[in-house]
């Protein structure tokens, strides 16, 4: 048994503690001696005097909390569910000496989400890739196999299938070097001023043909004269590619696009609207998440890779602008984006 410390050293240690930002105890003899505000916060406002067992509901903890005082290093313990149940925390233990137990709970809730959503964006990738994989293997060994069997008409439809599914893990892949590419860049600077009007023609004439097929028109309200915008020219194109494409894919076949592009303050706002059927509120907050998509079955169906809105949203970031989507159902979808002009950002540096 330890004796337990005079109340003078008790009123020091709890100034000590309520000094830490980080939930905080001292354990001695399996029971909180003393806790810190931020652990009452998380644990409760009755832990000090109560049994570990009681007061840290947590088996792996309490089996460290327990167990000898002769280790003098510091020992970690992963938790999870301490406070709430998205939280991740890790308790770093360190023997006082005197039979007690200095416990720090370190807040690791964002980088186990981080590792969260890059484990789901693995596994999502792999399950995209594997698809298309699947229906090339499928066709090709059909017709490596059956193909002096087939039909000339069954053989072309075999082999454009193949075409169109190695293009759709072409444009996979490309997306996905892509918006590794863009995360890479985030933090570095723009490269360059650039004059957005000629971009905004570019991405149009490469829509062209998509437009189309669809029987869109793409329609272009701007003034003459936009000032430049600080920027990666590639980015700013893939950007507007994006979105241009994204509205012909999913607004209504014979429909209209428009894009605006106004000067405001120290900005520019673009916009991009179509005549679809509009996105349900409660899809929108989600759509600029990797492979995020509100019909699945129709976004394959037309080509897309799930990934354009997170390109975009990465762009915006990188270009330190601002992005948002309005939508009503049954009346299409508008996409804004906010861009700081060159000048604007010079004078930040």
């Amino acid at each position: 048994m330890t004796d337990r410390p005079p109340d003078s050293a008790v009123a020091s240690l709890r100034v000590l503690l309520d000094a830490l930002p980080e939930p905080s105890l001292i354990v001695a003899n399996g029971r909180v001696e003393i806790s810190n505000r931020a652990a009452r916060e998380i644990l409760g406002e009755w832990i000090d005097g109560q049994d570990v067992r009681l007061a840290i509901r947590h088996p792996a903890a309490v089996e460290r909390l327990l167990g000898s005082n002769n280790s003098t290093s510091t020992d970690e313990v992963e938790l999870a569910g301490i406070g709430s149940a998205e939280r991740r925390w890790m308790m770093n233990v360190r023997a006082l000496g005197d039979g007690r137990k200095f416990v720090r709970l370190t807040d690791r809730s964002e980088s186990y989400a981080a590792e969260q959503m890059r484990v789901d964006f693995v596994a999502n990738a792999s399950h995209e890739l594997r698809t298309p994989l699947a229906t090339l293997v499928g066709y090709a060994e059909t017709l490596r196999e059956q193909g002096d069997d087939l039909d000339s008409s069954t053989r072309e439809r075999f082999t454009g299938i193949i075409h169109d599914e190695a293009r759709r893990m072409q444009r996979l892949v490309e997306d996905l070097i892509s918006l590794s590419r863009i995360e890479a860049e985030r933090f570095s600077p723009l490269p360059e001023a650039i004059e957005l009007l000629p971009l905004i023609d570019e991405a149009i004439e490469n829509c062209r043909n998509s437009a189309a097929e669809r029987a869109c028109q793409v329609r272009l309200e701007t003034p003459q004269q936009l000032p430049a915008i600080a920027g990666d020219r590639g980015q700013l194109l893939q950007l507007l590619d994006n979105l241009i494409s994204n509205s012909i894919r999913y607004g209504r076949a014979g429909g209209e696009i428009v894009l605006r592009a106004v000067a405001e303050r120290n900005m520019v706002r673009l916009t991009v609207s179509d005549q679809g059927e509009g996105i349900a509120p409660e899809h929108i907050p989600r759509l600029t998440q990797r492979f995020y998509r509100v019909d699945p079955s129709r976004s394959r169906s037309q080509g897309g890779t799930g990934l354009g809105l997170a390109i975009v949203k990465y762009i915006v970031e990188r270009h330190r602008g601002r992005l948002s989507i309005e939508s009503r159902l049954g009346h299409g979808t508008t996409v804004h984006v906010l861009l700081p002009l060159a000048e604007a950002r010079a004078t930040k540096v």
